[in-house]
């Protein structure tokens, strides 16, 4: 059987949570391999909700084995205060159930300060992050000086990782007109957070192994989109790790080859968190509408989510990009009852048609959309479990889908609830 990565083949929010809980009901192991906390989704199950931002989806589920990757980014405080409330909902949450990378890198106080220090500064590109520190412990981890999670168990070389680590903050915080952090009170905050977050400590990368090894379903799910992807994405209005599908190997500790098939998973429209580029974006009463029918609020952040008309050209790019053999297409009940539904085919830049998007930001702000418009529908598509159950003109707009982004639709999903899903393609299924 195939292992799946799930990537988002845009700019994140795609409805990643209930199409990874459908995949993670057919999965012995679900792994986080790229981000950290400030990335989230909402699963319903029985009717119980279950908010996660850092847990991989499969921590719900009785049996299923949930790993957070090396590649992840971990804020131990936060770690724990999640596993606390779901513990609260009833989810048994043991070091059977749960592992974590033991060489995965620490989310600290003095990251998210300096997250927040840069966003709220006068100076400088604000780039609209969620001001968790994400992007300051990835520096940390590339400049080699960061604190990992196995560093906890080792009192005499925490210490040294701290004392590397804040001769670089504390120049940046003096810059910043700030107090300098104390390394004493750092020590004492990890050695009260140790004991809640170690035993969940281990080797990832054997752990896979030997899954691998006796046949199991490995999911890998990750964050955010592709377009967000720190090389691929929108720079430098991205996140601080790579969310492409080569993610999925380097932040586990397991080969490429092991990744069968990866979904990409795209709304039937398109949306974006904070700053950047945004071709389609609808500052009207029709983007108003698809906010309001889609619900387009951050499930983390609660942020209102900018929203256009679906831009194949973009996606085309990341079905490339993101290594992606089939889209989950979502929210196609949001597009219920209107009359008309354009896609973006490709852009003009400078008066000349160009069928993929710029790296340039200046090319990036001058590039307009060329659009094609398709005949809406007046049925419902909510709650669509068999093609024969949707308006034929929402079965073209995904057939045309289909044809600009090169790629099948192995997924449709028709409203948040699990079972209302058209299943064209398992990704399971070996290939």
């Amino acid at each position: 059987m195939a292992n799946v990565a799930v990537i988002g083949a845009q700019w994140g929010d795609e409805g990643k949570g209930k199409i990874v809980d459908w995949l993670s009901a057919r999965a012995n192991v679900v792994v986080r391999f790229q981000g950290g906390h400030n990335a989230g989704h909402t699963l319903v199950i029985d009717g119980v909700t279950y908010k996660l931002s850092l847990l991989p989806s499969g921590i719900v589920r009785p049996g299923t084995l949930s790993i957070i990757g090396n590649g992840v980014v971990v804020d131990p405080w936060a770690l724990a205060e999640e596993i606390d409330k779901l513990r609260g909902q009833g989810v048994a949450i043991t070091p059977k159930t749960l592992i974590v990378a033991e060489n995965a890198a620490l989310i600290l106080p003095v990251h998210r300060e300096l997250d927040h220090f840069r966003e709220t500064t006068n100076s400088g590109t604000r780039i609209g992050t969620t001001k968790r520190g994400i992007g300051p412990a990835y520096e940390d981890k590339v400049g080699r000086r960061t604190v990992r999670l196995i560093d906890l168990a080792d009192e005499a070389l925490l210490k040294e990782r701290i004392d590397s680590l804040l001769a670089h903050h504390n120049a940046l915080r003096r810059g910043y007109g700030q107090k300098e952090a104390s390394a004493a009170e750092l020590l004492g905050q990890l050695k009260e957070i140790a004991p809640k977050v170690l035993p969940f400590a281990g080797p990832v990368w054997r752990v896979l192994s030997e899954a691998r090894g006796r046949g199991e379903r490995i999911l890998f799910e990750g964050a955010q989109g592709a377009l967000l992807d720190i090389d691929h994405g929108t720079y430098p209005f991205v996140t601080s790790s790579n969310t492409v599908a080569g993610q999925a190997a380097a932040g586990s500790g397991i080969g490429p080859s092991a990744i069968g098939y990866v979904l990409g998973i795209a709304k039937a429209y398109t949306t974006r968190v904070g700053e950047g580029p945004f071709p389609t974006e609808l500052k009207d009463a029709t983007g108003e509408l698809i906010g309001q029918r889609g619900h387009e609020f951050g499930t983390v952040t609660g942020r209102k989510r900018r929203c256009g008309w679906f831009d194949a050209t973009l996606v085309r790019q990341t079905v490339v990009t993101g290594g992606i053999k089939g889209i989950a297409l979502t929210k196609l009940d949001v597009l219920d009852g209107f009359k008309e539904i354009r896609i973006a085919t490709g852009y003009k830049l400078d008066g000349e048609r160009i069928d993929y998007f710029p790296a340039s930001p200046a090319e990036q702000a001058r590039v307009t959309p060329v659009y094609e418009t398709i005949e809406g529908w007046s049925g419902s598509t909510r709650g669509a479990r068999r093609w024969a159950d949707l308006p034929s003109e929402a079965v073209k707009y995904v057939r045309r889908i289909e044809e600009l982004i090169e790629s099948q639709v192995a997924i449709l999903s028709t409203s948040p609830e699990r079972d209302d899903t058209i299943l064209v393609r398992n990704p399971f299924a070996d290939y």
